[in-house]
């Protein structure tokens, strides 16, 4: 295929989603995509590493360098203009992105999520604190959704979810590697492939 849509993938941490994506890329899982750019808010996430280890361009743009909200986007956009950016994938980004960015972009940003969206999203809802939630409210399934981003939190289209079965001895931590590995790892390489080869068709 000669033809694929360029990826960039913006992080925050540790990068076991763009590692994910990485491995499904070199799979074949991911073939109407290719992923040219992880760009990161944070200087130290171990995601610039994981990248640089799969020969992939990385930036970062920090937000105390920046003069505001829109500094700080028009910086990242920049970046994606510079390398042709189809489809930007949101892998554990911590920093919410306005209306106007994301109306820019209009079905051209996915995010991963971890739960059954409606369930347990939206503000304030990320990382442990969705698991927690999850174990609070004793529900016996969660999961993982990944969705189109739009200018409410977790509002966007969902593309695909998968759920996953909660033990009775389950923590927070437990759950979340589980969701992750089970949920996270499968639907997030799917859906990119699944929304590149719609754009490039």
């Amino acid at each position: 295929m000669s033809k694929k849509a360029k990826i960039a993938v913006l992080v925050s941490g540790g990068g076991t989603n763009l590692q994910a994506l990485i491995n499904a890329q070199k799979k074949g899982i991911i073939e109407s995509g290719e992923i040219k750019l992880v760009i990161s808010n944070n200087s130290t996430a171990y995601a610039l590493q994981r990248a640089k280890k799969a020969d992939i361009d990385t930036a970062v743009v920090l937000k105390k360098d920046c003069s505001s909200q829109l500094d700080f986007e028009e910086k990242i956009i920049s970046k994606l203009k510079e390398y042709n950016i189809d489809l930007i994938v949101l892998a554990g980004f911590m920093s919410i992105l306005s209306e106007t960015f994301t109306s820019r972009y209009s079905n051209r940003i996915i995010n991963v999520h971890p739960s059954l969206i409606p369930s347990f999203c939206g503000k304030g809802f990320y990382g442990l604190k969705v698991h927690e939630a999850a174990l609070e409210k004793g529900v016996k399934v969660t999961g993982a959704t990944v969705h189109f981003v739009n200018e409410i939190p977790d509002g966007g289209e969902i593309i695909l979810q998968k759920a996953v079965y909660i033990k009775d001895d389950d923590t927070p931590e437990t759950l979340q590697k589980r969701v992750m590995r089970l949920a996270e790892w499968k639907i997030l390489p799917a859906a990119v492939e699944q929304v590149s080869k719609n754009l490039i068709s």
